[in-house]
Formats: structure tokens, sequence, C-alpha cells
């Protein structure tokens, strides 16, 4: 199963596909759904640690749907809707929602509710294991078979984003901004990190088995 940090379920494609956007440019691993049907054929394929759940969605209802997620998951679910009367507000929380958030949303404000609400229920890992390797994001350190393996504070930061954002595409542009905090930093400058990286971590760093280059469009790393 392919893991996911969030999934919005809502029928205005427009908002959703710009939220999805944003919201994985800031490192939160985001799919879109339109309606029930997809909503549960993404979850019977996919794992994710939050669902933001609009409640006008067509035929369906996300009050519905939100019964029908409590009989299998204890994910958090915030709804999203413009429909603002307490009523609607109650029903939601009371059926098992997370919170309620009115529409229109300021993206940056949602970001960080969803961020608070991974935090709170561990959505995001302190410590994530790839073969005989462990990253502790608490402490900043990459281990193997119970040993540190020394890295550079830039190459710790490239290799602690990549794997924050595993199987996902990650541009060069994003790289350079998220790690570096320089959006003009030099192509040479992250090739000679990333393969820095490759040889700690690769058991043939010409042949990669968890940081792939895609060329000419960034590096993915690909782990379960």
């Amino acid at each position: 199963m392919m893991k996911y940090d969030c999934l919005i379920v809502d029928d205005e494609e427009a908002l959703s596909q710009s939220t999805c956007e944003y919201f994985n440019m800031f490192g939160i691993k985001t799919f879109c759904a339109a309606d029930e049907k997809s909503c549960f054929d993404f979850l019977d394929k996919n794992k994710t640690d939050i669902i933001l759940l609009d409640i006008n969605l067509g035929k369906s209802s996300g009050f519905e749907i939100c019964k029908k997620l409590r009989n299998t998951t204890n994910v958090p679910i915030l709804f999203i809707s413009a429909r603002t009367s307490d009523d609607d507000v109650l029903l939601g929380l009371n059926i098992g929602g997370d919170d309620y958030i009115q529409k229109p949303y300021s993206l940056n404000i949602l970001l960080a509710k969803v961020k608070a609400v991974l935090k709170r229920y561990s959505g995001h890992e302190d410590v994530f294991r790839f073969g005989s390797f462990k990253i502790d994001f608490a402490m900043e350190k990459l281990m193997k078979d119970g040993k540190e393996v020394k890295l550079k504070a830039m190459e710790y930061k490239l290799l602690a984003y990549l794997i924050q954002n595993r199987n996902r595409t990650v541009s060069k542009e994003e790289l350079f901004q998220k790690v570096w905090g320089d959006a003009i930093t030099s192509d040479g400058t992250l090739n000679v990190h990333i393969r820095r990286v490759r040889e700690k971590i690769e058991e043939n760093p010409n042949e990669p088995q968890y940081i792939k280059t895609l060329w000419g469009t960034g590096y993915v790393f690909e782990a379960d």
C-alpha cells in the first residue's frame, strides 16, 4: 500500500487540486478524490493519516461517508464545508469528525491545522527504517546496524527531506528552496550532495535502490 499524509474528498475539483498542490509543496503528501466511490477506491489501495471531507458531494453526503469510515478507521477527519450552521457543525463533530473548517479557507491556515493534527496523532514518524538503516529525525542522525553514519549537515537535510517526501517526485527547484533555502543553488552542488548521500546508503551508488533520478525532473526516495 502507498502511504499518504492527507486525502481530500471534495467535488470542487479546482479548489481541492490547488489545496493538494499547496500541501505537496510543503511536504504533506496529498491525494484528491471527487466523490464517495473515489474515496473508498483510494482507501482500498492506500493509507492516509488524515482526511479532509466536504459535506455536499453530489449524490453523496460527507456525513454518511464519515459514518462509514468510522466503522473501519480512527483516522482524523476534518470536515471542510461552506455550510456554516451550528447544527451542521455539531452533527459533524458528533458522528466522528475531529474538526469543522468553513469554506472559503485560507490555505496557510488549513495547512497549519493539518500539520497540528498530524503531529498530535503522530502521523509523521520520529524514526524511519529502510534496509539496515534508521534515520532519527528528532536526533538528526542516521544509523546503520546500531552505529551512526556520519553525514554533513546539508547531506542530512537532503536525505531527511527526501525520506519525509518519499515515493513522491521532488524537483530540483523544491530541493534548492526547502533544503538550501536558496532558489539559485547550482545543479552541480545538488549533484555532489546526492552522490555523497548515495555513497553512504546505497549498496551500489551507480545503481541506487533508494534515491532514484528522474532525468529532467528531480529525484524520488523509494521505500515503503
